[in-house]
């Protein structure tokens, strides 16, 4: 399947990943800029993978939680040779944890949509 943008890959994995109980985020990416060695790409995986990266140096280790499990899941997202739009590639499929039915009370749900951040800009102004 061939996009025709990156902003269209990345609004496609993110619909499908919404249908089958997951969020998809920009894990690593990168644009050509003309050096050597630099090309464009876009990493996508599931929220959940990496594990906890605990922000403060603490000698005792207080009992945290985290949605972090190391979840596998990658697709690779990157231009066409000839500049004719992105491809994707699914680097890993697996998923190690239960997926959800539904994405309430899941922050990335509670976002607002650009349509809904217009009408409080509009509401605001007044």
């Amino acid at each position: 399947m061939v996009f025709a943008t990156r902003e269209d890959v990345l609004q496609w994995a993110r619909t499908v990943a919404h249908e089958n109980g997951f969020v998809a985020v920009i894990m690593r990416s990168d644009t050509y800029t003309g050096s050597r060695g630099r090309t464009s790409f876009v990493l996508i995986g599931c929220k959940r993978s990496g594990k906890y990266k605990c922000r403060k140096k603490e000698f005792v280790r207080r009992d945290t939680c985290t949605r972090k499990c190391g979840c596998p899941f990658k697709i690779r997202g990157k231009p066409v040779h000839g500049g004719e739009g992105w491809t994707m590639k699914l680097i890993c499929g697996i998923r190690n944890h239960e997926l959800v039915k539904t994405l309430v009370r899941h922050p990335y749900a509670r976002r607002l949509t650009d349509y809904e951040k217009n009408i409080i800009a509009d509401i605001s102004r007044m």
